[in-house]
Order: structure tokens, then C-alpha cells, then sequence
């Protein structure tokens, strides 16, 4: 009796060992991730099949608000307190956290044919071989117009080659006939202003390849964002409801056809297919042009591995899993982004979408990417690039609400970029 108690005992504590040493073994990896349609969802099922190829891990999705991950992750990060990886828009400028997955990933020439071009945008300067991330989504900025609200008015859109007036003179007649409260609508985004300003011959860097924002070209379009504002092209409210570098987006207006026109870009189909689907006719356009270009900005958001990770080697293992075509195919294809990966940019996607809209903005938006212009792609590749942009506009901003003369807004603008790339320089 004795001895069976003790080997019952003996059992139940091997039994108890085994169970510690494998809850012990369990690997935790967190990512931080923001929503801009379904896409949390879509990769929530993908981790979920990666947790079930690999008991011994777990993933957790950390959902949190996209201005969390602008103001947010950076101060994290800066603390050593950040996740494990994350998805990210300042592809740049977070380059120091990241990790080089080289070591943890088994075929790294499959990422440098399929995400080459990209991985350069996530590259500190002077490197040239870092592998930290992929594309979640390639975006690209540009409008969308209600088009049912133009064929009500009975005013047509403006075709290929129409100039930002162009459509401003357009979506103000629509505005007017129907008593809509906004004709345009953009997002308060520096980003979103660069590509129309490049349009408009903004060359971004002097001759040395040094940042400089302010010249005649981003003049003359930041006159004319400031000019809409005071006529009512744009809602002061809109950009005046914020202050600083804060962004604010104008989707929920657009979708409760309160704008005629809005200035977003590709991320906002998946939003639209499902807040709006076949209320009334969103419609993506080209984006308008200028005197030397008709641009949007390029850009996007990378799931990226952080340096501050205890597991390396899982979370190789899972980017890994991830970046796979088949993962991706299905991501791409459930969330209706354009590809970040080339062989499937090349092969096609099968976009599950049946709506007529969708479609139509996917064709527009990824049959406008080899029209970007090439100051377009060194602006977005630029690390500080956010530098720019968040000057460009809190100035302009600024301007809009009455605080600063135009004048004024241009000479802080170069003030601060000056101003913050040189605190850059002493920190470094």
C-alpha cells in the first residue's frame, strides 16, 4: 500500500515537472497593430494557423488606434518597452529599433527578390542587406469622389489630366447644387499633401540630396490648400479641430456623404467596401496633375521584428511564416490591398470582393504606380522624412486657423526641419 501510494506520488510530481518545464517553454511574442479595415481579423486567422504549426508559441495582437503607433510606439521603442514587432507607417524614421531577421530566416534571397524595393525604405543609411519587415499593404495616395452625388447635379467628372482646380471648380458646383456642407476634403496629413505638392514641382531636396521642403512648387500648392479653406472648398473645421502635427482623417464624412471629394488614399477601400458598399457610388480617380507631374505619395505599412525582442529566433520564425506567398495571397487578397510582394503583384491577386467599386479602386490606384514620381519614392524612402512632413503640416495648419500669415508658415516650416534634424545630429 505504502509503495503504491509512493509511486502514485512519484507519477503525479514527473506528471506536474513535465507540465511546468512545458508552460515554462512557452514562447509569448506581442505586435502592436492598427486597424484600417479587416485586417486584424484577416491576421488573426493566419497567427492562429501558425500558433497550431507551433504549439510551444503564441502570437497576441495587440489592436490599438493608428495615432497609438505614430506617438505612441516611437516613446515605447525609445524606453526599451516596445513589443516583440509591429506594424508601422514611419518606415524610416524607426529604422534604429528594428531587427536584421537575416540570421533567423532560411531563404533571405526570397526576400530581397519579392520585397526589394521596399526593404530599402525599412534600410538605415548605408545599409544595403538588412532584412526587418514586409509590406503589409502598398498604398498610394489619391481621391475618391461620390459619384452618385455628380450624377444627381448633373455635373461631369473631369477626365484624364484634370488639374486639382479642375476638380475643385467641379466638386464646389456639385457641393452647391445639392447643398452638400463639404466639396473636398483631405486628410490632415503632410504625406498626403507631398504628392499633389510634387505635382506642382516641389523637388523636396536641393542638389546635395539634403531636405528642402519649402520652394515654389510646395508653395504654390500649400496657397492653394490655404485658399480652399477660406473660400469653403475645405471645412476649416476639419483641420482646425486639430493643432500640431496630429492627423485626422475625413473618411466618416465620406462615408455619410457629407463630401463631395476626398483626398486618402488605396488603405480606405477595404473601410469603404464595408461602411459604405453600395449606398452610393465612391469612385477613385487618378490623382489630378500639375505642372509637372500627376503624383500621389507611396507608401504603406510593414509589420517590422524590434531589436528589443527576447526571441529572436521565433519571431524569425513567424515573419517567416508571414512573409510566405501563400500567407500573403490570402492576406492581400481577404483585405483588399495592393501587394507589397512582387511575385504576386506580377502573378495577380484573388481579391474577394465582388463589388464593382473595389475593384475599380484597386485597378486605380495600383495602375497609378508607375506614374509615381521619382521624388516620390526618395521622399518616402527618406528616414526622416516624417521630419518633413509634420512640419509641413502644423505650419500650414497653423496658417489655416488664422495663427500664422502664409509667409510666416513657410519660414517655420524650414525652421523646423532645420531645427529638428540638427537635434537629430547632436543625439546621435
Amino acid at each position: 500500500m505504502t509503495l503504491r501510494l509512493k509511486t502514485v506520488l512519484t507519477g503525479t510530481a514527473l506528471a506536474m515537472s513535465v507540465l511546468a518545464t512545458s508552460a515554462m517553454a512557452q514562447t509569448e511574442l506581442r505586435m502592436t497593430w492598427y486597424n484600417d479595415g479587416n485586417e486584424g481579423e484577416v491576421m488573426r486567422g493566419l497567427l492562429d494557423g501558425f500558433e497550431a504549426a507551433n504549439p510551444d508559441i503564441t502570437v497576441v495582437l495587440d489592436i490599438v488606434p493608428y495615432a497609438a503607433i505614430l506617438e505612441g510606439l516611437p516613446v515605447q521603442l525609445a524606453a526599451g518597452q516596445g513589443p516583440d514587432l509591429a506594424r508601422v507607417t514611419d518606415l524610416g524614421g524607426l529604422n534604429e529599433y528594428y531587427l536584421d531577421l537575416t540570421p533567423y530566416v532560411s531563404n533571405p534571397d526570397y526576400w530581397e527578390a519579392n520585397f526589394g524595393p521596399f526593404l530599402e525604405w525599412l534600410r538605415p543609411t548605408g545599409n544595403d542587406s538588412a532584412i526587418s519587415g514586409f509590406m503589409t499593404q502598398l498604398t498610394v495616395t489619391g481621391p475618391y469622389v461620390n459619384r452618385t452625388l455628380f450624377e444627381q447635379a448633373g455635373v461631369d467628372m473631369p477626365g484624364d489630366g484634370a488639374t486639382w482646380g479642375d476638380w475643385a471648380a467641379a466638386a464646389n458646383e456639385v457641393a452647391a447644387a445639392l447643398d452638400i456642407p463639404i466639396p473636398m476634403a483631405w486628410d490632415r496629413s503632410g504625406h498626403r499633401v507631398a504628392g499633389p505638392a510634387i505635382s506642382m514641382g516641389a523637388m523636396m531636396f536641393d542638389a546635395d540630396g539634403n531636405p528642402a521642403l519649402v520652394d515654389q512648387g510646395l508653395m504654390d500648392m500649400a496657397t492653394m490648400l490655404y485658399d480652399w479653406h477660406q473660400d469653403g472648398t475645405m471645412s476649416t473645421e476639419l483641420w482646425g479641430s486639430v493643432s500640431g502635427s496630429t492627423y485626422l482623417g475625413a473618411n466618416e464624412d465620406f462615408a455619410n456623404a457629407q463630401v463631395v471629394m476626398y483626398m486618402s488614399g488605396s488603405w480606405q477601400i477595404p473601410q469603404f467596401a464595408s461602411t459604405i458598399g453600395d449606398a452610393f457610388d465612391w469612385w477613385a480617380v487618378p490623382a489630378p496633375c500639375g505642372p509637372v507631374a500627376c503624383t500621389g505619395m507611396p507608401g504603406g505599412a510593414a509589420l517590422v521584428a524590434l531589436a528589443g525582442t527576447e526571441h529572436p529566433e521565433e519571431v524569425g520564425m513567424l515573419m517567416e511564416y508571414l512573409a510566405s506567398e501563400e500567407s500573403l495571397a490570402e492576406f492581400y487578397g481577404q483585405t483588399l490591398f495592393i501587394p507589397g510582394h512582387l511575385g504576386l503583384a506580377a502573378g495577380g491577386v484573388d481579391f474577394a470582393t465582388d463589388d464593382p467599386r473595389a475593384r475599380h479602386a484597386l485597378e486605380t490606384f495600383a495602375g497609378a504606380v508607375p506614374g509615381i514620381s521619382p521624388i516620390a519614392f526618395d521622399l518616402q524612402g527618406y528616414p526622416n522624412n516624417r521630419v518633413m512632413f509634420n512640419a509641413l503640416i502644423s505650419r500650414l495648419g497653423e496658417a489655416i486657423v488664422g495663427e500664422l500669415t502664409l509667409e510666416q508658415a513657410f519660414e517655420r516650416m524650414t525652421q523646423d526641419v532645420e531645427q529638428q534634424l540638427a537635434e537629430q545630429a547632436r543625439d546621435q
